[in-house]
């Protein structure tokens, strides 16, 4: 009976960390993220997301991001001609190109003092009026404002750079669209 009580606790003890690591919600690359420790945000590596939804729940600011996929240039063409197998066109419209093969949505805590950098969006109350300035910082409670209701689906199609670090958002920079 002692024999059976110990392998049940070594199994146990072997599947409740299985268990925690199924249930993260990271994509694997934000384990090499958030393994740096006391890193400037400047030297973590970004990943590019849609970030669907911004809300502040019991003090705390929270994202839930899109991963998606970011190409440029002659890597644009590459993929957008084996993807949309188009004949009459040839190369990314603008020399872009996003893919978003999984639309699951991953939340993240975002550090108070997270870095926030925009290039468009609404100053004045009309996108009419919206200009670009480049890498305009801004604080993360003016970010959070810009979700409003009439704004929300506006900035949410905005692919943004975001940085984690010990698995907390801490910059957002909006991707330029040319």
């Amino acid at each position: 009976m002692r024999k059976y009580l110990i392998l049940i606790a070594l199994v146990c003890l072997a599947v409740i960390p299985i268990g925690a690591a199924a249930v993260t919600d990271k994509q694997p690359h934000a384990a090499a993220e958030t393994a740096k420790t006391e890193t400037a945000a400047d030297d973590l590596p970004s990943s590019p997301a849609y970030i669907a939804k911004i809300f502040t729940m019991g003090g705390t600011t929270y994202v839930k991001l899109d991963y998606i996929q970011w190409y440029q240039g002659s890597e644009a063409d590459r993929v957008f001609r084996e993807r949309e197998q188009d004949p009459e066109m040839t190369e990314a419209p603008d020399g872009y190109y996003i893919v978003n093969d999984d639309p699951t949505l991953h939340t993240y805590a975002v550090v108070d003092d997270a870095e926030v950098f925009m290039q468009i969006y609404n100053r004045s109350g009309s996108w009419d009026d919206a200009d670009i300035q480049a890498d305009e910082r801004i604080t993360l409670r003016k970010f959070r404002s810009l979700f409003t209701k009439d704004n929300e689906e506006i900035m949410s199609s905005f692919p943004y750079r975001v940085t984690i670090a010990n698995g907390k958002v801490v910059k957002i920079v909006q991707q330029f669209i040319p």
